[in-house]
């Protein structure tokens, strides 16, 4: 149940960034709503999943698929570009991600 808590955190997590993006500065109500109710469920999904699992861990996976997820949603919804250092950068933390899962496991 941890694992699906923290895949509902990054998912929110995500679109609360990509809708922080949309509200051109919190300046537009409905992006600036899903702001707000965005971060606040990936909150408290995250402390949900932190009563089982290792906050090490956790907090990599959430950190790191997050800013995956968000690099590759404001490539698609914002034409954001892509460079060669870009995706050199998505690749560290992607084997940081998978080295701290290794490492630390998600288990209590």
């Amino acid at each position: 149940m941890g694992v699906l808590l923290v895949a509902g955190a990054i998912i929110s997590e995500v679109i609360a960034t990509l809708s922080l993006r949309a509200s051109h500065g919190l300046t537009r109500l409905g992006p600036t709503v899903l702001v707000v109710i965005g971060y606040g469920v990936a909150f408290v999904m995250l402390a949900q999943a932190l009563k089982t699992l290792n906050v090490g861990p956790v907090y990599a996976i959430w950190s790191g698929v997050g800013t995956v997820g968000a690099f590759l949603g404001g490539v698609v919804l914002f034409d954001e570009p892509v460079r060669p250092a870009t995706l050199i950068g998505i690749a560290l933390v992607i084997i940081g991600v998978v080295v701290m899962y290794v490492g630390g496991g998600m288990e209590h």
